[in-house]
């Protein structure tokens, strides 16, 4: 028998992690967590901190798992173990070329300490017999504590034999035997089945990357603190990789201008460069490689598209396994899947193809644009030909997609610059040099865009009239897009005029979409037409985008530019307008309009190419608005937390920390002042729903503050005014509210603040000045208003009529704040407006009203709502009642005569007899109660 070597020590105990070592609480939780199951698997490509995770955790003195975040733990001569919170762990580092025996010699030893036994015992020191498996097991099953064994580095053991030992005492050892694993790819471990029962903890590359914080964190360990910009820079372009972060700090320290070398910091640079050849590249075969190199021309790839770049009719295959096993590529949630390259590997594998002879990568390039193209992405399909050299395909997709072509998100374009044209390409075709201005300007590169703008426009008058036309009037649309993306909403509105006066004279203005219409582009009458329609849906969003920027609220424009979009066939201007429209439409109060137009806008296909995130946090946002209005106050939550990563705020967990989103706030509100806005409003009332007026109110003043030097934010700042004088008055600090609404310039012209001290002058119980200051809610004017203040106006009114003694003006009014509450289905006005307010319903639900349903709901104090408002009547009738019909239907619920239900709607007895008769006919009854049982089965009340 061959003897053995000796065991090394080393191997043994927990690897020594290179200093300083950056505690990471979150991390070394989940690893406590873990340990509650039986395996526990971190598993990552080189360099994403696996070994020096498990040997921090395995060193740190457990008494004290509350490890501050940002702490430097402290070298390992002074970390103990305590055996009070965790079993003392075994650790066995695997090492190249361990075979069955050499490992099995390393987890005896490592179980020997484990389990506090210097003999053999039942644990042999070669691969066990069967016999001896069992015998081990049961051992460890009957421990009075579990042991705990770390292997790191398991993937090194190539034969699936050598581990058979592990997977049988794991199979068998129940609570008795905790293993935690560290690896990269390729274990032999069949570990679905304890995926499947949900007892794997596994920790990947997503968890395991820096988070901005801890990026921080680790520069000021090493001495190499950065402003915070810049933090965020190096975080975005390391993808959070700890081992390019080391590298980084230990780097930056002697950079004379270490801001400037973060910006130029990459894959390319020689000491990232050598580590992802030696540790990450060098682990893959040929065929892998090459898969990866071929695919990073394009920043993202699905299978269609790596197939046609690679002509490997099994590329997707290959692209999910190197995703599932390598950590090199990471897949979006997508359908079908997207995959997208570590962004420092990238640069390293672009720096490469930079190297390929040039027709090769010219090949590369316009597989990448002929595939884009046919798939309808004109973006990427511009971008590629151009780089290509392939003029006559860019300039074909500009002309054809131009509309399409416009930047409405701010997400960095990380493609590098194409080759501008030749001068003669230009001459011989003009529209080239558009293209290439329309890619320059999306990569937000606007100097090199108005420069081939320039170049472009010396060539048209050598064009024939039609063409030289359609020219000018698309550089018009570059020229408008350019200032759009400048933030010059002076040449904008130039720009845009320009663009109008070329319409044809019999151009029909664009129609409103069909509230019933789901969706999808409709059909054009020709060319012209569709022509017409790019026109006005491009000036449209153009003009509603900058007015949105000034803090305006420009909700008729979304509208026809949405309309006009869906003519033309564009969705991704159609998504733009849909997603704005909604928002705008949902703080106006119109609610059914609002909520169609939000999940239209999420049930638009998914934006081939744009980065979408931003449309679609507007349409979460108009739903939380919805939502609240409807006094749904968890739906409400549910969307702000889905709209608040793209806005870069907090999504109103309401926690109480106003503060906490302080510079997020101001950041959303720079770039997109309205929805910032109207996040706040929601979550200040959220938070005075939870008991925390105050953080609401702090909320309001950081909003109204962040639009000072908005111009046209007079309409969003006086929302804001009012709903912080309201929760101040609620709180008692009258003073403060009434400072808040007195500006004479607006206390003429702005309903809402004169209805907001209206209804603080009631809370400080004098009504005649409520009286006196309340706007006319009935007047045609009124119509304008946003209906939650109306429908505040209307209440207010009822509410100083019951108080003045006339119960029947009061509850007259009360009647048509519930006729127009109703069709949008508005319940937070009455639910959350105190206690005149719920007397007066209940007293108008005994008088008799046409909306029983939803009073006799507000009077017993239902809570939030949770249904959708009906306004079609539902169920299998032959006939379907008129809405005069439902109206007196709804009456019927109540003790009211026919003669005082044709009192209140001011119709004869006589017509309301005849409805009441077609009721019963129509409902097959024959008396009211059994009309009214019949129709609250259908649903109909």
């Amino acid at each position: 028998m061959v003897e053995q070597p000796p065991l090394l020590a080393s191997r043994l105990t927990p690897a020594v992690p290179p200093q300083p070592v950056l505690a990471r609480p979150r991390l070394l939780r989940r690893l406590d967590e873990g340990t509650a199951g039986p395996v526990t698997l971190v598993a990552a490509p080189a360099g994403w901190g696996k070994t020096t995770l498990l040997a921090t955790w395995a060193r740190l003195d457990s008494a004290t798992p509350d490890v501050e975040p940002g702490a430097v733990v402290p070298d390992s001569g002074e970390l103990s173990v305590s055996q009070a919170a965790i079993p003392v762990p075994a650790w066995v580092s695997v090492e190249v070329g361990d075979d069955a025996d050499r490992l099995w010699a390393y987890l005896a030893a490592a179980l020997r300490t484990a389990t506090g036994s210097a003999e053999a015992g039942p644990v042999p020191d070669r691969p066990p017999r069967p016999d001896q498996l069992e015998l081990l097991a049961a051992t460890l099953a009957d421990a009075d504590r579990p042991v705990l064994l770390i292997l790191d580095d398991l993937h090194r053991v190539t034969d699936p034999a050598a581990l058979s030992g592990v997977e049988f005492l794991l199979r068998h050892s129940g609570p008795g035997l905790r293993l935690v694993i560290g690896a990269r790819a390729g274990l032999h471990l069949p570990l679905h089945r304890l995926r499947l029962a949900g007892e794997l903890t596994e920790i990947g590359p997503d968890e395991l990357a820096f988070t901005g914080d801890e990026v921080a964190d680790l520069l000021t360990a090493h001495g190499a603190a950065l402003p915070a910009a810049d933090v965020h820079l190096l975080r975005e372009r390391t993808g959070g990789w700890p081992a390019a972060l080391r590298i980084a700090a230990l780097a930056v320290r002697g950079q004379p201008d270490p801001g400037r070398w973060v910006g130029q910091f990459g894959g390319d640079l020689p000491e990232i460069a050598g580590y992802l050849r030696e540790e990450v590249l060098a682990s893959l075969d040929a065929a892998e490689e090459e898969l990866l190199r071929r695919t990073a021309v394009v920043e993202s790839v699905c299978a269609d598209l790596a197939g046609a770049l690679t002509g490997r009719a099994d590329a997707g295959q290959a692209l999910a396994d190197l995703a599932r096993t390598g950590g090199l590529l990471h897949r979006e949630d997508t359908r079908p899947p997207w995959y997208r390259c570590d962004p420092l590997l990238a640069d390293l594998l672009r720096a490469d193809l930079a190297r390929l002879p040039g027709p090769e990568l010219r090949d590369l390039h316009v597989r990448a644009a002929d595939w884009y193209a046919g798939d309808g992405r004109p973006a990427d399909a511009l971008r590629h030909a151009l780089t290509a050299g392939r003029w006559d395909l860019a300039g074909d997709l500009f002309v054809a997609h131009w509309p399409e072509l416009t930047r409405y998100d701010s997400d960095p374009v990380h493609a590098p610059a194409p080759l501008a044209p030749p001068v003669e390409v230009i001459r011989a075709d003009p529209e080239v040099a558009l293209a290439y201005a329309a890619e320059r300007a999306y990569a937000g590169d606007l100097p090199a865009a108005t420069g081939q703008l320039r170049a472009a426009a010396g060539h048209a008058a050598a064009l024939p009239v039609p063409r030289r036309q359609r020219f000018l009037r698309l550089v018009t649309a570059l020229e408008l897009t350019v200032a759009r993306l400048a933030d010059d909403p002076v040449e904008v509105r130039a720009a845009a005029a320009r663009m109008l006066r070329t319409r044809s004279p019999g151009a029909t203005p664009t129609r409103p979409p069909d509230p019933g219409s789901t969706g999808g582009s409709a059909p054009t009458s020709g060319a012209g037409a569709a022509d017409d329609a790019d026109l006005r849906a491009f000036t449209g969003t153009a003009l509603g985008l900058v007015e949105l920027a000034a803090g305006a609220l420009p909700t008729a424009r979304f509208v026809r530019a949405r309309a006009a979009a869906r003519e033309a066939g564009r969705p991704r201007t159609e998504l733009v307008d849909a997603s704005r429209a909604a928002l705008l439409l949902a703080v106006r109060g119109e609610l059914r309009a609002a909520e169609q137009a939000a999940r239209e806008a999420l049930g638009l296909p998914p934006c081939r190419g744009w980065s979408c995130r931003l449309d679609c946090a507007y349409a979460y946002l108009a739903l939380a608005q919805v939502a609240l209005l409807r006094d749904q106050p968890d739906e409400a939550t549910a969307n702000l937390n889905l709209a608040a990563p793209a806005l870069g705020v907090d999504g109103g967990r309401g926690d109480g920390s106003a503060e906490a989103a302080g510079d997020g706030w101001l950041a959303a509100a720079r770039g997109e002042p309205v929805a910032a806005a109207v996040a706040a409003l929601c979550r200040a009332q959220l938070h005075r729903d939870r008991g925390d007026p105050a953080a609401g109110q702090r909320l309001l003043v950081r909003a109204r503050e962040a639009l000072v030097d908005k111009p046209s934010a007079a309409e969003l700042t006086g929302l804001l005014r009012a709903a912080e004088a309201e929760l101040r008055a609620e709180r008692g600090d009258l003073d403060a509210a009434r400072e808040l609404l007195a500006d004479p310039a607006d206390a003429d012209t702005d309903p809402v603040l004169a209805v907001a001290a209206a209804k603080v002058a009631l809370l400080a119980g004098d009504a005649a000045a409520a009286g006196r200051g309340l706007p006319g809610w009935q007047a045609p004017s009124a119509t304008a208003w946003p209906l939650p203040v109306r429908l505040d106006a209307g209440l207010l009114d009822a509410v100083l009529a019951q108080r003045a003694g006339d119960g029947r003006r009061a509850g007259r009014l009360l009647e048509q704040v519930l006729d127009l509450a109703g069709p949008q289905g508005c319940r937070r006005v009455f639910t959350h407006a105190g206690p005149p307010v719920r007397d007066l319903l209940a007293a108008h639900l005994d008088a008799g009203t046409a909306h029983f349903a939803l009073v006799s709901d507000l009077v017993r104090g239902a809570g939030p709502s949770t249904t959708r408002p009906d306004v079609e009547p539902r169920g299998p009738l032959d006939e379907p009642l008129t809405e005069r019909e439902l109206t007196i239907l709804r009456y019927l619920q109540s003790i009211l005569s026919n003669v005082e239900i044709a009192s209140e709607l001011s119709l004869s007895v006589n017509t309301v007899k005849t409805h009441v008769r077609n009721i019963y006919r129509k409902l097959d009854a024959t008396r009211r109660r059994e009309a009214v049982r019949r129709a609250r089965e259908l649903r109909l009340i």
